[in-house]
């Protein structure tokens, strides 16, 4: 209800907010956040680290993805073949053999989509193939 102001023989009334309940809320709402603020607890993302291997493994699959999303496969150090998305799986397959844990990298360059890169893993994953790793490069990048 607007207050009215009298002076003299003439009476108007006084068009304001009034912000006392406004910075009441206000300090109750930061009273709130100060007390609730140190009692949350921060998620911890555990990111992957590079380090050396002790010990090379003596058969690398690679699965190279190339900048315009096409996929190449290589074996140790012989010539790199092309593959689609949807065999990839069954050529990584195929050259593991009976052993499970020859080791499958993933190579890719920094242009590459990321989702090229994850559809990639999710083909191999869903095959079955237990040991996936990305390729990365030692040094500055640039």
């Amino acid at each position: 209800m607007p207050g009215v102001v009298g002076r003299g023989g003439r009476r108007r009334t006084i068009n304001e907010i009034n912000m006392v309940p406004f910075i009441d809320v206000m300090l109750v709402l930061l009273i709130i956040f100060m007390v609730s603020a140190p009692l949350i607890t921060t998620g911890v993302v555990d990111l992957p680290s590079v380090g050396k291997s002790k010990q090379q493994p003596e058969s690398v699959l690679q699965v190279i993805v190339k900048q315009d999303g096409s996929l190449q496969f290589k074996r140790d150090n012989g010539e790199p073949q092309d593959v689609t998305l949807a065999r990839v799986a069954e050529v990584v397959k195929s050259a593991q053999g009976n052993s499970s844990t020859t080791p499958v990298v993933i190579q890719a360059d920094r242009q590459v989509k990321y989702e090229s890169v994850v559809q990639v893993m999710d083909k191999l994953q869903q095959a079955g193939v237990a040991r996936v790793g990305l390729a990365v490069r030692q040094g500055k990048p640039g």
